[in-house]
């Protein structure tokens, strides 16, 4: 794995990773007390209570590796909180209750919260356990925390949803029977009216950029070409194939991870997760959505802002800038601008079609210069990618290469 900032530096951090196969999985594991030292990070041990199901120990028979042996949980579950301790009380209920027979590691990052998440955790929820962060961003914090876990599965999972149907113990078993696949989203419904929520996804180019912007999503029978997400609510129900899942809920293989590098931590927030869906793909592995598992979201389509709308539209510039070719690039930057352009002339009727003109016009002042990029004052610089070369080049990252590589 290699940390580097934007110039190719490396970010020398004291992490020592150790790998044992056994019985066909790969188990990796994580030192804590080693990690300790790393940037932004703190870590306050696990209290357990007498029935959460303890790490499995590895066979000495089953051990490669000179015989070293390594215990690993099964799963460890992260979720991030930026002052929301008030979805993460509601949250970890869900998710011990749906946790199954496995051995879990429930991680919560406190991201610089003033809220008291950790004394929330720590009083209310003493199987999981508090990792403090300096919030340089969504994808900054979910490594901070990975950084402590030593499971052979990590569930990236949001503070604003809850665990309605299914077990933890069940989608370990599946990914288990999948060997080739790499990362997973599941079923999501909205809280309200309980509505699906279209989580799964294809990757952005030009041509779906400008569906989008044609709103080409209200066509009956889209074209899958001509838009990114998956719209058919009777394929939710089945497991089927996509390019990307949103980061509400990914479930990822430790393998598919340290083979395709951790979260791009230059993405502050949006966008995070379709670069990391690409960099896994490009691995060679298989995403898919597994309907198995339910999950509540709590999703306010009103809640955009300018700042946040803003945000959306310059990730997708620099997932483009990382991945596209120079004219790819050109076109899809002039579709998504065209897309804004379009709202900020007409958006709908009445009050919310007043805040989207309004949200549209500072994207469009924004990606054209005249509105700073928001939170690029505290937007880590750090991406860390996969230590192949071969496999860096074919992502567009540019770790070691010694050449500046700025994404915004």
């Amino acid at each position: 794995m290699v940390f580097t900032y934007d110039d190719g530096r490396p970010l020398r951090l004291r992490v020592s990773s150790h790998t044992q196969w056994s019985a066909g999985h790969a188990h990796a594991g994580r030192s804590r007390g080693r990690i300790a030292q790393a940037r932004g990070t703190s870590v306050r041990p696990p209290k357990r209570r007498a029935n959460f199901t303890a790490p499995v120990a590895v066979a000495p028979e089953d051990c490669g590796l000179a015989g070293r042996c390594y215990d690993v949980h099964d799963l460890a579950i992260i979720t991030v909180s930026t002052n929301e301790s008030h979805w993460i009380e509601a949250l970890l209920p869900t998710v011990f209750d749906h946790m199954g027979d496995i051995s879990a590691d429930v991680v919560v990052v406190d991201n610089d919260s003033r809220d008291g998440t950790a004394e929330l955790v720590a009083n209310e929820f003493p199987e999981a356990r508090t990792v403090w962060s300096a919030n340089h961003g969504f994808g900054h914090a979910n490594n901070r925390a990975l950084m402590t876990c030593d499971a052979r599965y990590v569930l990236f999972l949001n503070p604003d949803t809850e665990i309605m149907d299914g077990t933890f113990a069940d989608l370990v078993a599946l990914m288990d029977a999948r060997p080739t696949v790499g990362l997973v989203g599941c079923r999501q419904i909205i809280r309200g009216d309980g509505s699906l929520c279209r989580t799964a996804y294809y990757f952005p180019n030009a041509l779906r950029a400008l569906g989008d912007a044609l709103s080409a999503g209200r066509l009956r029978w889209r074209p899958r070409w001509l838009g990114e997400r998956e719209l058919d609510p009777r394929r939710y129900d089945q497991e089927f194939s996509c390019d990307w899942t949103t980061g509400s809920f990914m479930l990822v293989r430790r393998e598919a991870l340290e083979s395709a590098g951790w979260f791009d931590e230059r993405f502050f927030m949006y966008t995070e997760e379709t670069d990391l869906c690409r960099r896994v793909k490009t691995a060679g592995w298989e995403i898919r959505h597994l309907p198995q598992m339910t999950i509540m979201h709590y999703v306010t389509p009103t809640a955009i802002t300018p700042r946040v709308g803003s945000l959306y539209a310059v990730t997708r510039m620099m997932y483009a800038r990382k991945h596209f070719s120079p004219g790819h690039r050109a076109l899809f930057r002039g579709t998504v601008l065209l897309r804004y352009l379009l709202r900020a002339g007409y958006a709908g009727s009445g009050e919310l079609g007043c805040q989207r003109r309004e949200v549209s016009r500072a994207v469009v002042a924004t990606m054209l210069g005249r509105r700073p990029v928001p939170f690029a004052a505290i937007t880590s610089p750090v991406s860390v990618t996969t230590g192949d070369s071969e496999l860096r080049a074919a992502v567009g990252g540019s770790a070691g290469s010694g050449r500046r590589e700025v994404l915004r």
